[in-house]
């Protein structure tokens, strides 16, 4: 994971990266969340979506207000459910009368190893978008790009006037994408990476961290980062049996105490994914190679 930028962040300010894109960045830095939740504004001065509105923060929520103006919000689009994502879809709708548009619901008693990767168990969507459903406006369509892996909900957007993809915690420039079980699927992470390398979108604005504007680059090398781990972890296992514990202490040498969680997480998605490839099996939490 990359350090944030030195202070002072943009926080609460509007940016604009393109024309029918504005930027609002939430006040929730972590180790997870970078400098803060990136909440999206897309479509002119008339209609416009909110794309992941981001934690329950008044102070955030009165920076989106001030940031739409006048201007009708036709949708709250929301990538998935984690809490520093969807939980101010409510009370923005509440204040614009927009409905809430994009990813399933999904509450698990899971917790995760931090604080902001729990669910939303209050998102109640008005409308859930499936793979290649459009929202639109005047001179605007975003068409939802269904990317489970990090969340089993997980949605990215496509800008189609301008070829931006908004990839909430799918791809972010700064860190790779947790992936946690049970819900996070490393197997179904990797196919969504090959989707989006598949595709030819032009710069990538994902929830945390700067955009991407060499997309394709970088999916390419984080298909090749997670084949480097899922070999390391083969190889590991061939010279004797390990837990996740173990495994870690090993390949994440140096790591901040706190993030220790993730990469537990991270690893244990691998494995899950080798042992249904019939590469690995366990007995409790012990895992060896076939």
């Amino acid at each position: 994971m990359a350090g944030p930028p030195p202070k002072p962040w943009p926080t609460g300010l509007v940016e604009h990266p393109e024309p029918l894109v504005r930027r609002v960045l939430a006040p929730n830095p972590s180790p997870y969340t970078y400098t803060g939740t990136q909440t999206y504004l897309v479509g002119d001065d008339d209609r416009i979506a909110v794309i992941d509105p981001g934690p329950d923060e008044p102070d955030h929520i009165a920076a989106l207000l001030s940031a739409i103006g006048d201007a009708e919000v036709a949708a709250i689009m929301c990538t998935h459910t984690h809490r520093d994502h969807s939980p101010a879809a409510r009370p923005l709708a509440e204040r614009t009368g927009a409905p809430i548009v994009g990813c399933a619901p999904l509450v698990l008693d899971d917790s995760g190893p931090r604080a902001d990767a729990s669910f939303d168990k209050l998102y109640e969507p008005d409308r859930v978008l499936a793979d290649d459903e459009a929202m639109t406006g005047p001179g605007w369509t975003l068409t939802a790009v269904a990317t489970p892996g990090h969340t089993s909900n997980h949605l990215c957007f496509a800008l189609e006037q301008s070829g931006a993809l908004f990839t909430g915690d799918h791809v972010m420039a700064w860190s790779t994408s947790v992936v946690v079980p049970p819900d996070g699927d490393m197997s179904a992470y990797m196919a969504s990476l090959e989707k989006l390398y598949a595709r030819e979108d032009r710069v990538y604005y994902p929830a945390h961290g700067p955009a991407v504007e060499r997309p394709r680059q970088l999916v390419r090398g984080m298909i090749g980062h997670r084949r480097q781990r899922e070999n390391q972890i083969v190889r590991l296992l061939s010279e004797n049996a390990q837990s996740p514990r173990e495994l870690v202490a090993v390949m994440y040498k140096g790591l901040d105490p706190k993030l220790e969680g993730a990469a537990r997480m991270s690893v244990t998605a691998h494995l899950i994914d080798l042992e249904r490839r019939g590469m690995v099996s366990r007995s409790e939490d012990i895992w060896q190679t076939n």
